[in-house]
């Protein structure tokens, strides 16, 4: 562990213990069935859409905005979806962190692994260009299973004790963690050949980001993947889960980019948007809503999560 990380067992102050037990609770639900387990995520989840007011409307928004020919009762009942596929978010963090690797293979169907073998036994870079799906947790264990050795991207929280949870989650399945702004370390994780699994779909607001349509919407959006693929000689292979009616989980590596990058990187960000647009209507319920997806837009866009009291 390196010397800006403590770790878990020096967070035993009172006001970390609720989130032990909470820890705790979790374990204990991982240990039944998955369907078992799964309910009670999606019952955890309706009682968060019925309590959490604030973020309900965050969500509503943003799925009015992405699918604005969907009446009012089906963007409402689309909201409630999600809100039971974050309550199996929560399920799938400790099954993430503490299910057997048998168990998961069990679970699971991988397609496209052609791609990730064909590039790494060339000896190249690669990145695994991913999204924040609610699914997000429990893949990456098991694409570790199906994986050369590969790093993950993190953002820190400002809990050190989540984002050390966070971490120590997703170090289950990855070789290291790389926190989001420390590009000169995915780089040479990129140049010794290494997969890097990487989900810059959230908003951003700084340089090297720029306004981009996501569903028809103005966004800001990082242009950082093309910068990561020239300088560490990588391919870019999206990535993408999918959480299936019965529970199972479907895992999928599509065909790398061409030609990436190319010679503007808002277009090689374009590309992506593509693709990742195209599999959320797959699953629309599993994308990461409840983030404020069009925030921080510059000076003369409109705040849309301005006017959100009519939607709680």
């Amino acid at each position: 562990m390196t010397a800006d990380r403590k770790p878990l067992t020096s967070y035993w102050a009172p006001k970390y213990w609720p989130t032990w037990l909470g820890m705790g609770l979790l374990r204990v639900v991982c240990l039944l069935p998955h369907r078992t387990a799964l309910g009670l995520g999606r019952t955890i989840g309706r009682l968060a859409h019925r309590l959490g007011r604030s973020r309900r409307a965050v969500v509503r928004r943003n799925i009015e905005l992405c699918f604005p020919t969907l009446s009012a009762s089906e963007r409402d009942a689309l909201a409630y979806e999600h809100f039971k596929a974050l309550g199996m978010m929560l399920i799938e963090m400790g099954l993430g962190r503490w299910a057997s690797d048998r168990h998961l293979a069990s679970i699971t169907e991988f397609k496209g692994l052609e791609h990730l073998k064909r590039a790494t036994d060339a000896g190249q870079g690669v990145i695994l260009l991913s999204a924040h799906f609610t699914t997000l947790e429990i893949s990456g264990r098991v694409l570790a299973l199906n994986s050369p050795p590969f790093d993950a991207v993190f953002r820190k929280n400002r809990s050190d004790f989540v984002t050390e949870l966070q971490r120590s989650g997703r170090e289950r399945a990855a070789d290291d963690t790389i926190e989001k702004r420390d590009i000169k370390k995915m780089v040479r994780s990129l140049r010794n050949g290494r997969p890097v699994w990487y989900a810059p779909d959230q908003s951003y607001n700084r340089k090297g980001a720029e306004v981009m349509d996501f569903f028809g919407v103005p966004g800001m959006h990082t242009t950082a993947t093309s910068t990561l693929a020239r300088l560490g000689k990588a391919v870019a292979i999206p990535f993408f889960p999918r959480r299936l009616q019965d529970g199972s989980y479907e895992m999928t590596l599509l065909p790398p980019f061409e030609d990436f990058p190319g010679a503007d990187p808002v277009k090689d960000t374009r590309r992506y948007l593509d693709v990742l647009e195209q599999h959320i209507r797959s699953c629309p319920e599993q994308y990461f809503w409840i983030h404020r997806k069009f925030k921080d837009l510059p000076d003369g866009y409109t705040d849309l999560y301005s006017d959100l009291a009519a939607l709680k």
